[in-house]
């Protein structure tokens, strides 16, 4: 990788995030690094978060689109994607602009309604698209396809379609496997289904998910990595494919990608008590 100039995007509100991007603004200069702070272009190199996931989650469609690469630093709690420390955040860049480091092609869904038989623009997903019954009584009804293959009627509370890389989001909180980030698959996982014979299915990226309202059933929520995309009525029926584009994640040469589950989900013990099991 050729650095040149850099995108740096700070968590909203974020005071210490803000007085990291003022430190980085010199250290990239002194390199021969131009930087801009809180701008995405497509002439940038490399996009260098400063916040938690849900931060890379906002620029996640547009760096996905630009295919510029991404390398998340952790101000936040969780830390999935923004894999790097604080501490360790000048190690990290040295050994990017020294080509020193892995690219994975994170695999993004994107996502629309056909209303009235005319499809919306696309929106994307890093993580997930979730179709949310709501505060509504009644279980939300939908009829789900893969391709042209009829899959089920799923009655619950709402159904999530979710990238491997989101299966340790909502996924894993519904009851979903964790998928290894390298495959490239799509996750259809039920929420709180009425029927305990309805469970999650891996399907491969190249099927074409369409799901619609059942019988006479209340309005549902979509959401797209977290944000409120549109009310689906009965008629309306939501597309979900892969993406074209992936997101070029850059990952901590320090961690693998067991190392961060075992941290971050406490396998093994409690937090603090690593277990380092050899062959």
């Amino acid at each position: 990788m050729v650095i040149r100039k850099v995108g740096i995007i700070c968590k909203k509100d974020s005071p210490p995030a803000v007085e990291m991007s003022k430190e980085l603004l010199p250290w990239l200069e002194e390199r021969g690094i131009s930087a801009k702070v809180d701008t995405i272009a497509d002439d940038m190199d490399l996009l260098i978060i400063l916040g938690g996931d849900g931060t890379l989650l906002h620029v996640a469609d547009q760096a996905s689109r630009l295919q510029v690469p991404v390398v998340g630093v952790n101000l936040g709690d969780l830390g999935f994607l923004t894999e790097v420390a604080v501490n360790e955040r000048y190690e990290v860049l040295e050994r990017i602009l020294a080509g020193q480091v892995v690219v994975e092609e994170r695999l993004m869904l994107k996502a629309r309604i056909h209303r009235g038989g005319e499809p919306v623009d696309w929106r994307y997903a890093l993580n997930d698209v979730v179709v949310s019954k709501g505060s509504a009584d009644r279980l939300a009804q939908l009829s789900t396809w893969a391709d042209r293959e009829y899959i089920t009627t799923y009655r619950a509370d709402g159904l999530i379609f979710s990238t491997p890389t989101g299966s340790t989001a909502y996924n894993l909180s519904a009851g979903g496997p964790i998928v290894n980030p390298a495959l490239q698959s799509i996750l259809v996982t039920p929420i709180c289904p009425f029927m305990l014979e309805s469970r999650p299915v891996l399907l491969p990226a190249a099927v074409c998910l369409t799901t619609r309202l059942a019988g006479q059933a209340n309005a549902v929520n979509v959401i797209v990595d977290g944000q409120p995309a549109w009310e689906m009525s009965a008629g309306d029926v939501l597309e979900v494919v892969a993406s074209e584009r992936p997101l070029r994640l850059i990952c901590s040469p320090q961690k693998d990608y067991f190392e961060i589950l075992r941290n971050k989900l406490n396998w093994g013990g409690r937090a603090g008590e690593p277990r380092k099991d050899t062959l």
